[in-house]
């Protein structure tokens, strides 16, 4: 897929919550195609401290407006400084990156996409386009809190969702891997991304119940093109850059205890 670096204005940008923005670029010509799955590498500037892009998965991208969605959280100073954008504003971008998830073979397949904290963030772009397949997915959104939860309307407009919180105040109490619904549909594909315990947890479930399943790694990311080697992932056919050959992974693809 062929890759650009372009100059994008600020359309809005929308807090969240406290941790989370909404970041909307647009450009005056056309935005090159997008899966799901995939992420932009963001120049900072005006960051003294931020020397390398950084990577953002694809939130949304709505052809109509020619508009891509970044869901950021503030977690250094270069996201914390992408935070004081404003409309107008120009950022440069490098994208798309990597590859995306796997789109089910039918439109009656039962597909389940689970998300934890930002990693909720490309499972939107990627429940839209299986429901524009004329397939109907089901949501399954992890966070600490009912204020960490994200984009929830959004998620329900395009299939069920299901939600679990740590401390019980939204949804079922626990972790994804303990909600009932696991336990009363069998799915036929599962796409995850979220922290890496979370994935590793959703993993063993999936393979102990014979599922086709993919996760997105979120490992430290530097150039986004596969020349650094900062985001190596040990895999069963060699060191792959994540970045490159990612970052979206079949689970059967890794060296995780599953």
């Amino acid at each position: 897929m062929k890759k650009a670096c372009l100059d994008l204005r600020v359309s809005s940008i929308e807090k969240q919550n406290e941790k989370y923005f909404l970041l909307k670029l647009t450009h005056q010509l056309p935005l090159p195609q997008m899966m799901p799955g995939q992420f932009v590498e963001v120049r900072v500037d005006h960051s003294p401290t931020t020397f390398l892009r950084r990577p953002i998965s694809i939130n949304n991208y709505v052809a109509e407006a020619n508009e891509l969605w970044l869901l950021v959280a503030r977690v250094g100073d270069g996201t914390r400084q992408l935070g004081t954008l404003s409309e107008g504003d120009v950022v440069n971008c490098l994208l798309p990156l990597g590859n995306g998830f796997t789109m089910p073979a039918h439109t009656d397949s039962r597909v389940l996409l689970v998300g934890g904290g930002v990693g909720v963030a490309p499972l939107l772009y990627f429940g839209k386009k299986i429901r524009e397949a004329g397939a109907r997915p089901t949501f399954l959104l992890g966070a600490r809190t009912q204020a960490d939860l994200l984009q929830l309307e959004l998620f329900e407009e395009l299939g069920d969702v299901h939600v679990t919180t740590e401390d019980g105040s939204y949804g079922e109490k626990g972790f994804v891997t303990n909600h009932s619904v696991l336990e009363r549909v069998r799915f036929d594909q599962i796409s995850c991304c979220g922290p890496k315990p979370m994935m590793m947890a959703v993993a063993r479930y999936a393979a102990k119940n014979d599922i086709f399943c993919e996760v997105s790694l979120e490992n430290m990311m530097a150039c986004g093109l596969g020349a650094c080697l900062c985001c190596v992932e040990k895999t069963v056919s060699g060191n792959l850059c994540v970045c490159k050959e990612g970052p979206v992974f079949n689970i059967k693809k890794l060296l995780w205890q599953v």
